[in-house]
């Protein structure tokens, strides 16, 4: 029984001392998926976000992110590869501009227009 107390108080000292991880909310997801074969292309794709590269995507690849909340600028590009005609446009494509609010989980694809690459709104589907 003595045991058992000491035994019971040590423990919950234990966890007192513990730096406790707070998980609040204070970040949003954003899932960039190609999963569709919307783009006629099986060059890499570069996403960037705020004129960073951030990533890379391949047919049939999905990445994301954990962002802070606000405004978000985000651009695709192709980038140099190893096969034939993955060199990037001589101009830049324009960015699409995002505001992201906290506890957000967006989820966006790459599609095709006749202007080029873009994102457009996806359903999360899980």
């Amino acid at each position: 029984m003595r045991w058992s107390f000491f035994a019971l108080a040590g423990l919950m000292s234990l966890s007192a001392a513990a730096p406790q991880a707070v998980a609040a909310e204070d970040y949003a997801v954003l899932i960039i998926s190609r999963e569709r074969l919307e783009v006629p292309t099986n060059c890499e794709i570069g996403l960037y976000l705020n004129d960073q590269l951030a990533g890379r995507l391949f047919q049939e690849q999905a990445t994301s992110f954990n962002l802070p909340a606000g405004n978000l600028s985000l651009r695709l590009k192709l980038l140099p590869g190893q096969s034939p005609g993955c060199l990037p446009g001589l101009l830049a494509p324009p960015a699409q501009n995002i505001t992201l609010k906290v506890g957000d989980v967006r989820k966006l694809r790459i599609a095709q227009g006749p202007d080029g690459m873009y994102l457009k709104p996806a359903a999360l589907e899980y």
